[in-house]
């Protein structure tokens, strides 16, 4: 850090944000996942992690509410071409057999990279591709963390169960996570896009899930009610440890128009980091998070990738803090 400038123009070569770290120095060490083999509309999700990266290096460092947290370091591991390859043989085929089989490989992968991680005592983030990617992770995290609890930041419900045949399709990540691992909690918030089969799954395992519906929080504050005060009951039911599982299309479109499954209605950017911002303040921990279906547009527009790029060094702030 002697010789960096955090005033400064990003240099060419440097990492994610602009910053000078390499995994090995960083404290917050970042997952990306380029896939998108289960996309069932708009496409362009792999491009998302090296389109962050790029959009990263024109975010202002300084942070209004955490300072030069950046100090700490954050590194993006390099783009996996294994994982870009696995996507291409998957597209190409794109029969639910052949489909499962990488996405299989794909989970292995992300496991095996976060608990390396996590082993070593770095804080990890995932940066997709699909919201199918970090199942791998939430099965790293949940060995290391039995007691956390999801908060789930979508459009979508993602309790489809293998949607197309496709058993780890992005519409299914929360059934898999709900049927598959130890998860105690699961909260969504911004959920306005789901089928009559999800909505029966969630009441069937409020035990275990609660759901705040877009349309909900919407006439709760066409009533009168304040965001901080909706932001108090969301987060009254999560537990201390929290993981922040982020759809991008959780977002207003105006925010995202890019991204594959767009939905009217939605969270403001600002909403969104107040929450973030009222999880941490609540005493709560953010221990790690993924960011996903951040889909950019042709060359020229760098507007879903410039959004991307400030939830997430908002979510690599509020997790540094802990």
């Amino acid at each position: 850090m002697k010789d960096f400038d955090p005033n400064a123009a990003a240099a060419e070569d440097s990492g994610i944000f602009g910053l000078p770290f390499s995994p090995a120095e960083a404290k917050l060490v970042l997952v990306p996942v380029p896939w998108e083999a289960t996309t069932s509309y708009g496409g362009g999700t792999s491009k998302g992690p090296e389109a962050i990266l790029q959009a990263s290096k024109q975010v202002d460092l300084f942070d209004i509410d955490l300072g030069n947290f950046f100090e700490a370091g954050i590194a993006m591991l390099d783009i996996p071409q294994h994982v870009l390859e696995w996507n291409t043989l998957a597209q190409e085929q794109h029969q639910p057999e052949a489909v499962n089989a990488y996405s299989d490989k794909l989970n292995q992968h992300v496991y095996a990279e976060t608990k390396r991680l996590l082993a070593q005592g770095k804080l990890v983030g995932l940066v997709g591709g699909d919201h199918s990617t970090p199942f791998g992770a939430i099965q790293a995290f949940l060995e290391k963390h039995p007691q956390m609890g999801i908060l789930h930041i979508d459009a979508h419900a993602d309790l489809r169960n293998a949607y197309e045949g496709f058993e780890y399709s992005h519409a299914s990540i929360m059934h898999n996570v709900i049927t598959k691992t130890s998860l105690s909690k699961l909260v969504q918030v911004g959920i306005r896009d789901f089928c009559e089969e999800e909505f029966n799954f969630i009441h069937d395992h409020a035990n275990r899930i609660t759901t705040f519906f877009d349309a909900a929080m919407t006439e709760e504050k066409m009533h009168g009610k304040h965001w901080s005060a909706i932001c108090d009951d969301i987060i009254q039911h999560l537990p201390q440890d929290v993981y922040v599982s982020f759809d991008i299309d959780g977002l207003d479109p105006r925010f995202c128009p890019h991204t594959g499954t767009p939905v009217p209605g939605g969270l403001d950017f600002s909403e969104v980091l107040y929450l973030f911002k009222k999880v941490v303040q609540s005493g709560r921990k953010i221990i790690g998070f993924d960011l996903n279906e951040v889909s950019p547009g042709n060359a020229a527009d760098e507007w879903d990738a410039n959004v991307g790029a400030r939830i997430l060094y908002k979510l690599c702030g509020w997790t540094l803090s802990i």
